[in-house]
């Protein structure tokens, strides 16, 4: 079925588009983690060679764990430049998650290692870009430098969010990566929020005022207090 979709679309139209266009060095953008309650938010951009075999890539939301493990080596193998953008859970917190999401995309672009003619990016228009570019509603699944970079913002954090599951093991973070499923939910009710749960969104501010209400410690995981961020 997956096949099916994927070959049903031409993965390269957007960019052969652009170079037909004069852009040579075009990157897809997109993000990993925005919806989560815990952990960073990650940004890639990839720039491919034009026309390259990049087989089985598409939007990561759509493969398995193994397929993205299997694209990401390719994807690294192949493409001319990778760049990542890591924004942590306080910042989020500061300038919330949207802004952090574009600071993501352009720390990826910063280090890409070379500046990109065009960006096509996931999703809706960024009056605040700061690179020439072209937004693309679901975009994963209709350009394959957009797919490429979903996949490589996607196994980066999937990556991240196991390590937190080593220093963190009551909240299950290598299961669901942050997400607000129903474990997750749990597991907040049952510790309350740790060192990298986002304090502005809903669900964690939640836990929090009932654990002040309570005057209990916010706990680490491990059965310590973990009142700051670090």
């Amino acid at each position: 079925m997956l096949k099916e979709a994927r070959d049903s679309i031409d993965l390269w139209a957007y960019e052969r588009l652009a170079r037909e266009q004069g852009h040579r060095l075009i990157a897809g953008i997109d993000e990993a983690g925005r919806g989560p309650l815990a952990g960073p938010v990650v940004a890639a951009a990839v720039i491919l060679p034009p026309d390259k075999d990049v087989e089985g890539v598409f939007d990561s939301k759509q493969l398995t764990a193994e397929q993205r493990d299997v694209c990401f080596d390719l994807i690294q193998s192949v493409a001319e430049y990778i760049g990542v953008g890591i924004i942590g859970h306080k910042e989020i917190d500061r300038i919330n998650i949207l802004q952090a999401t574009y600071r993501a995309m352009h720390m990826a672009v910063r280090n890409l290692g070379a500046r990109p003619d065009l960006c096509l990016v996931d999703g809706l228009p960024i009056k605040s870009f700061r690179y020439r570019h072209e937004s693309i509603v679901d975009g994963d699944c209709k350009s394959i430098s957009i797919a490429a970079a979903s996949i490589i913002a996607k196994v980066t954090r999937d990556r991240i969010m196991r390590e937190y599951d080593k220093k963190y093991p009551k909240y299950g973070f290598a299961n669901h990566k942050g997400y607000s499923t129903p474990e997750h939910r749990e597991c907040l009710l049952k510790h309350g929020p740790c060192a990298i749960h986002r304090k502005s969104f809903a669900p964690v501010a939640e836990e929090l005022y009932l654990l002040w209400e309570r005057q209990d410690p916010i706990s680490d995981g491990k059965g310590k207090t973990a009142l700051s961020d670090t």
